[in-house]
This record gives structure tokens, sequence and C-alpha cells, in this order.
């Protein structure tokens, strides 16, 4: 191993934090073994063999959305004849067969609807709950309780407490693309700046709610603004300790308007899979999500610092739209043996990743 990454090794074994700069400079080394290597090392300290999934079902409830972000193909307008908005008694059949099949969450994440008023959302959250006592909702992204303040008029903190009142127990990560301003700019010049992503995100964080946090990577980007991203969720880890996962979103090049000949390859999914598990000292998990890194890659992963398969999914469309050839679903027994055939040992989680059966 050379010196670098012994440095590295070194930091890793003495649970000290590597700087931004090292960062920067494994995404620049070519030894991805080594760099897997050294990210399962400290995956181990923290979770040992140890894999987590959970049982869970998405609800995509609307695509249309306000902001025209330039990678996403899952947004339409009103008008157009694929846009849908599932009404209340369509969340409530998709939470009942969440609730039959066993699931222990819902992730709801949608578009930014112009004519939906924030009244439909907290009927949404309390009806659901009503009706499913037992199920965790992971819903709204940062992006999207930010639009709620601003259509109901109310802060930011009394959209959350209105939420957690009515059913709301955990918030997922999306949103954060790239946080870079020149970036940001020209991938989503239309949604939340990065600084107020992570001014509602400590916001949830503050009101007792855990949530998890992505990066979208592989289109325009470079790896000194995954640095920059990383640096800036490391920095809030630290003042509010409110994150769970954190998730690294490759690209999907299908149906965007952001041209580039290829997404992220298989060695850019696991180099920055496992620079993200040595960087992200104060997140306790690392999730894979093969709905868009894909089967294969995800399972290896397992070797490169992850310790989270996501779950069973069920009826994902945003990454789909964008060309995800994963399934639409994977049921409990194949992820089982997806994490077993690695070597490592299942652990399905509920939403706050409390153990409900080790297998």
């Amino acid at each position: 191993m050379n010196p670098f990454l012994a440095t590295i090794r070194a930091k890793i074994e003495q649970e000290q934090r590597i700087t931004d700069a090292e960062a920067l400079q494994l995404f620049e080394a070519d030894d991805l073994l080594a760099i897997g290597e050294l990210a399962d090392l400290a995956n181990r300290k923290k979770n040992g063999a140890r894999v987590f999934f959970n049982v869970n079902r998405h609800i995509n409830y609307t695509n249309v959305c306000v902001n025209h972000c330039r990678f996403c193909a899952f947004c339409k307008e009103g008008n157009e004849p694929d846009a849908y908005t599932y009404n209340l008694s369509q969340v409530l059949e998709k939470a009942a067969e969440a609730t039959a099949a066993g699931a222990t969450e819902l992730h709801m994440v949608g578009g930014l609807h112009p004519e939906l008023p924030f009244e439909f959302y907290l009927r949404l959250m309390a009806t659901i709950k009503a009706n499913n006592p037992a199920i965790k909702i992971k819903a709204f992204t940062a992006v999207e309780i930010d639009y709620f303040s601003r259509i109901s008029e109310l802060t930011v903190e009394e959209v959350i407490s209105e939420l957690k009142r009515l059913g709301l127990d955990s918030t997922p990560g999306g949103g954060a693309e790239i946080f870079a301003p020149e970036i940001r700019q020209q991938i989503c010049p239309e949604k939340i700046s990065a600084a107020r992503w992570l001014e509602v995100t400590e916001k949830i964080h503050a009101a007792g709610l855990k949530s998890n946090a992505t990066m979208l990577f592989g289109h325009i980007e470079n790896y000194i603004h995954r640095v920059d991203h990383l640096s800036k969720l490391r920095e809030l880890q630290d003042r509010s300790g409110g994150f769970q996962a954190f998730i690294p979103l490759a690209f999907q090049t299908e149906n965007s308007n952001i041209k580039v000949a290829h997404g992220p390859d298989g060695i850019d999914c696991l180099k920055t899979l496992a620079i993200s598990r040595i960087y992200l000292d104060n997140f306790q998990h690392i999730k894979a999500y093969w709905v868009m890194l894909g089967l294969k890659i995800s399972q290896v992963a397992l070797h490169f610092g992850v310790n989270d398969l996501d779950g069973t999914v069920v009826e994902e469309k945003i990454g789909h739209n964008a060309g995800a050839d994963s399934p639409q679903a994977l049921d409990k027994e194949e992820i089982i043996r997806q994490i077993r055939s690695a070597g490592r040992t299942p652990v399905e989680r509920d939403t706050l990743y409390q153990d409900l059966h080790v297998y």
C-alpha cells in the first residue's frame, strides 16, 4: 500500500477524521481495491458484518411539479398526458397494500404541485396514520417542506410541527442533488439553494425527526464538487446529529435534459460509495440504493463500505422514469440472499434502524 493510503488506514484505525484534501486525493487515486478495503475497514469498525434492509413501499404521489430540474425525467406539467396526481383514496389503497405485505415504512415523495393546498398533505398524513397505525411514514424532502411553507404561509418550523403531530416519523434525503452553486444553477436552477436545503434539514433535526442525505453524482460535476457536498453534510451532522444514512444517487441519463455521454460507471459508483464511508465518519450508515445502482453493483458495494441495501421499494417511479433498469421491487427473500451471498449478516430494520429480525 502506498504511503498516502497507509496514512488513511492509520487515520481510520485511530478513528481520526480525514481532510477534504485527502478525500479529493482518494477520488483521484486509481487503486480501487485498496480504497474499497479501507472503506470496508471503516464500515466494520462501525457496523461489523451487519447489513440492514427494510420492507418498505414507495409512493410517488404526483409527478406534477412547478420546478423543471434539467436532470429530472419524472416531473410533468399538469396538462401533459402522462401527468398524474393520486387522490386520497388511491394513496390509502397503496398504503393498505403495503401494510398487508408486511411493510414497516411508507416512503412518500412527489413533485411540487401548483394546485394542492397544504391541507391536502395534512389530510394525507392523518388518514394514512389512522388506517395504518403501525407503519412508519418517511415523507417529504426538505424541498417539499420549504414549498409547503411557502404555499401555507407558515414557517418551516410550523410546517414540520404539524406534519409530525399528524404522523410524520422521518424524512428522506432527496433534493440535495449537488450543493455547489455553479453546478446547481445548471442542473436545477429553480430548486431551493444548497444553503436553504441545509437550513430546512437542520430545522427537521431540531424538531426531533431523523432524515437521510443524498448526493446526485456522475453528471456535470467533478470530484471537488463531491467533496464539497460531503463536507457540508459532515458539518451539519456535527451540529445536529440528525442524519441516519447517506445515499449517493447515480445519475441516470435517459429522458434527461442534461446531455452527457453516460452516467457513472461501476468503478465510479464503488469509489464514491467507499470514499463516502471513509469521509463521513459521523454517519452511521451508507446506503447502496439498488434502484439506481443496479443489484450487482449494490451487492459488490457491501465490500466497499456499504451497510444498507434499502428495501423492497415497490413501484418506484423517479429513477425508473430516468432509465434505471433495476426491478420495480425486490422481495425480502431476495434481499436476504443478496446479503448472505456477500458473506454478511442480513438485519431487517425499521425506519429508525431498530432491529426487527437478524437472519
